[in-house]
């Protein structure tokens, strides 16, 4: 019984032992950034007979391993048996927040958020991730212009990213790769993957991407190198490179080579900080004087911040970096820098208010700060990690590296532009009366900056402007002609549009015809009177707009009266009505080249109220009036400004054929509408 016992213990304490010897070896790697290896010693550790807090410390350790090289949905999974084993560090809280994040669920995430805020309130990771949480659906569900495209013969089944363009015509890159095949033949301890390349790959005239092809050595090593950047003539190369010895907390450096031929020299360390402290993701501006880069040296504000170095020409050495400020750097990492134009600054951080992991923001250069820092929002950025970004020159385009759900791989290239904006406009011009389509009508478009175009309508009445003639952020006034009718005007807009749209505007016009007499409504006037009425000013601006719209017709205006008094004083009060509407037409700057006024006295009554008839106020009141009639469709104005002075006031002669009130109403008339009034502010 005893030498069973003792067996029986000393093997526990063996179990014991070698359950301890996994975790100092797990939190050794770890501490080295080895996760994928830490992550086994820890598998093994957890087989091993711990105490409950053991057990959850356990869980929560491999939680961060997966976490660390981007498995999101186990971390998911185990931060979250970390936090039912009672682990009691709040932390696991917020990461396990971070993970649901990452995948998507952010309504899951907001909850676990503000779990963590009534835990942690001074933490500000735990507002910004409700605040995050709430903006990416509203990012989602209302998406910028970007179309985002994965890169498919560019990627594999490993981490591909960190794309730049290697020669002006951009068709040929460069990218980091941990593909098979690398130089080196050993695996990362940090991702399980093969140590990562540059690779380099050309799109022939067909689009069509080659195989992509490592970089010789000595660019190339048997350990981590990528991130690069290319000064503006793609001569000279910084690139970042990670050393991988055992045991030892990998260390990142910066390194500078220049184009020897086909190939590149052998490169240079540019020497920012000590091997115990990780140095990369260089960008080196237009001129060479600025070396921006990522780095967890001293003096940041958290983990990994941007610095910048400036080159001194004279000692021919950088000087000592400065950190980029608060504006830009957070508790977080800032990774990835990018210029463009050396006014524009695109990072990656997990810091500021994002969807996801790595989110992909801009800032602008002002007064010599980096200030303005927004995310890009949806598509640009994803529930996933979103780096690296770069654009072709100027244009609205270029590559940035995603592990977005959809890829070949975990991390994958993909490609960004924001397609234009397609617009057409189409319509049919009608004749009011009849209904139908209207051939040969001409319809005139001008855009904002005075561009006239022209087209006319076919045996449909049809009319069509294709997208090389409406255009984003224009508005455009759209004319209508057509021989004996009278034009029409309208207008559309693509301000404000995000989407292509076909607009479909139709026309109805007016026949008319010479001498044909058209009533304007409400141009009545008081007994005796020759003043305009207030009502009647709006109806002549009905006049006034169609004489606007229909620029080569000339028109007579005819004066009216009622029967009472005599006939002579009627002609004359005709004469002053028909001086009061010119007076008013004028002064609405109408040419008085195209107007003709007659006073026509009581010579065309529409009624019985011709004198010793007795009738109503109302039934003499609708002989008060004015009207006018086309005289001609071919005005052409003099050069020059007209001068503004009223015409002749014709009156009837004696020997003139006078109408009937009957036979006036016989005769076809067309109501001219005054404009729909204005609304008021």
């Amino acid at each position: 019984m005893t030498k069973t016992f003792s067996i029986l213990f000393c093997s526990a304490l063996l179990v014991l032992a070698s359950c301890k010897s996994a975790l100092v070896e797990g939190d050794t790697k770890y501490n080295n950034m080895e996760y994928y290896e830490a992550l086994d010693s820890y598998r093994k550790a957890s087989e091993g007979k711990l105490t409950k807090a053991e057990k959850a410390e356990v869980i929560y350790k491999q939680a961060l391993c997966y976490m660390m090289f981007n498995d999101t949905k186990k971390a998911e999974t185990w931060f979250a048996k970390a936090i039912k084993a009672k682990y009691t560090d709040p932390q696991a809280v917020l990461y396990l927040a971070d993970m649901m994040k990452s995948n998507g669920k952010y309504d899951e995430a907001l909850a676990k958020y503000e779990e963590y805020v009534k835990i942690k309130p001074d933490d500000a990771r735990g507002t910004k991730g409700v605040e995050s949480s709430k903006l990416a659906v509203k990012w989602k569900e209302n998406p910028t212009k970007h179309k985002v495209e994965n890169v498919q013969p560019l990627n594999g089944k490993f981490d591909d990213f960190s794309a730049i363009y290697t020669r002006k015509g951009y068709r040929e890159i460069m990218f980091t790769s941990s593909r098979e095949g690398s130089t080196g033949s050993g695996t990362d301890g940090w991702t399980g993957q093969a140590f990562s390349d540059l690779y380099e790959a050309k799109q022939d005239k067909n689009g069509k991407w080659s195989t992509p092809t490592p970089l010789k050595e000595p660019v190339n090593t048997k350990y981590n190198d990528g991130a690069s950047s290319l000064n503006s003539k793609f001569a000279v190369m910084f690139f970042t490179r990670c050393t991988a010895d055992k045991n030892k907390v990998k260390g990142c450096q910066i390194y500078t080579t220049k184009k020897k031929g086909n190939s590149w020299d052998e490169p240079v360390l540019v020497p920012f900080a000590a091997d115990s402290f990780t140095v990369g993701h260089p960008c080196i501006n237009d001129d060479e004087t600025l070396l921006f880069f990522a780095s967890d040296m001293p003096g940041g504000f958290g983990g990994r911040d941007l610095w910048v170095a400036k080159f001194n020409k004279k000692a021919k050495t950088w000087d000592t970096p400065t950190n980029l400020g608060p504006q830009v750097n957070t508790p977080g990492d800032e990774l990835y820098p990018v210029l463009r134009n050396d006014s524009m600054l695109y990072f990656s951080s997990t810091g500021h208010v994002g969807m996801g992991g790595l989110d992909i923001f801009e800032a602008r250069l002002k007064d010599g700060k980096w200030t303005g820092v927004a995310n890009m929002k949806y598509p640009i950025n994803s529930n996933g990690d979103d780096f690296s970004i770069v654009f072709q020159g100027k244009a609205e385009k270029g590559f940035l590296s995603s592990t977005r759900e959809g890829g070949k791989g975990n991390t994958d290239i993909y490609e960004f532009s924001v397609p234009p904006l397609l617009f057409t406009l189409t319509g049919i011009v009608y004749d009011v009366d009849t209904k139908k389509p209207v051939t040969g009508a001409k319809v005139s478009m001008v855009d904002n900056d005075g561009m006239s175009y022209d087209i006319t309508t076919d045996q449909t009445g049809s009319y069509h402007f294709d997208n090389t003639k409406i255009k984003e952020d224009n508005t455009y006034t759209l004319t209508v002609t057509a021989p004996d009718y009278l034009g029409d005007k309208g207008s559309e807009t693509t301000v404000g549009e995000t989407t292509s749209k076909d607009f479909k505007h139709d026309f109805n016009l007016k026949p008319v015809k010479k001498e044909m007499a058209i009533r304007l409504p409400q141009i009545l006037y008081d007994l005796d009177k020759a003043d305009l009425r207030p009502e009647s000013r709006d109806s002549l601006n009905g006049l006034i707009q169609t004489l606007r719209d229909n620029p080569n017709i000339t028109v007579e205006l005819m004066s009216h009266t009622d029967s009472r008094g005599s006939a002579k004083s009627n002609i004359d009060l005709s004469q002053r009505r028909a001086q009061s509407v010119v007076d008013y037409l004028i002064s609405q700057k109408i040419d008085p080249a195209r107007l003709k006024a007659k006073g026509y006295g009581e010579t065309k009554l529409l009624n019985k109220c011709k004198d010793g008839v007795k009738c109503t106020e109302e039934e003499h009141q609708l002989n008060r009036r004015t009207e006018f009639r086309i005289l001609s469709f071919d005005f052409v104005p003099a050069q020059g400004s007209p001068e503004f002075k009223a015409p002749k006031i014709e009156t009837v002669g004696e020997d003139e054929e006078v109408e009937t009130g009957v036979q006036e109403q016989q005769r076809e008339n067309i109501k001219v509408d005054p404009p729909a009034p204005t609304p008021k502010k």
